[in-house]
């Protein structure tokens, strides 16, 4: 048993996206390995996917074992047949990179995620059922103190200009880092409240589930 605080803990942003890398094959297994000529990607990249698989799209990952016709992607576990139909989930990755850091937050929050519940009962029931269905949408905020010469400030206003989504760093104090791929938008005017900071707040909304790595 053990515990933790996150005191310490840093936000990046990846302020470059690469263009899109197609891969013809993925394979049914824990890591994935996806098969793309020529990808130029290396162990550590970044990668966010791009799938004919509903449930892997939209993921990040890490590169690992990264060969010249192939590379894995660690912790993307893609067993699962039922999940993972075999020789369909061909698509692209794009790499993410130039991180600058999103400085100066002070209390973020998570929002969501909560487990969404069909309620039924039959006629000679006295009690309904409940069955798990979706979760619900997540988001984070991330409050930052206001100061429009942080570098961090252009690239998260220009996501929250073009709608697109963004890949997001957070690293723990542990050492572990958990990848998020995210809608980023930023509120325009800071709060003005007397004997507060003024601060503007980052919202980040998850287009896919977010990808953890233990250190």
């Amino acid at each position: 048993m053990s515990v933790s605080i996150p005191n310490g803990t840093t936000f990046e942003i990846a302020s470059v996206m690469s263009a899109a890398k197609p891969f013809t094959a993925i394979s049914n297994a824990n890591p994935a390995v996806l098969t793309a000529a020529a990808h130029g990607l290396t162990d550590g990249d970044i990668i966010v996917v791009d799938s004919g698989w509903a449930k892997l799209n939209g993921r990040p990952a890490r590169v690992i074992d990264s060969d010249v016709g192939d590379f894995a992607a660690e912790g993307i576990n893609t067993t699962s047949v039922k999940s993972f139909p075999a020789g369909s989930g061909a698509g692209s990755v794009r790499a993410a990179s130039s991180f600058i850091q999103i400085s100066q937050i002070t209390e973020p929050a998570a929002n969501g995620g909560e487990q969404q519940f069909l309620t039924y009962g039959f006629l000679e029931d006295d009690d309904d059922r409940q069955l798990p269905t979706t979760k619900s949408a997540s988001s984070m905020t991330l409050p930052v103190a206001d100061d429009p010469n942080q570098p961090f400030v252009a690239v998260v206003e220009a996501a929250d200009e073009d709608k697109e989504p963004r890949l997001i760093r957070a690293n723990l104090p542990s050492g572990s880092t958990i990848l998020y791929y995210a809608y980023v938008s930023i509120t325009a005017t800071p709060t003005l409240s007397r004997n507060n900071i003024m601060t503007r707040t980052i919202t980040l909304s998850f287009a896919s589930r977010p990808m953890r790595y233990n250190a």
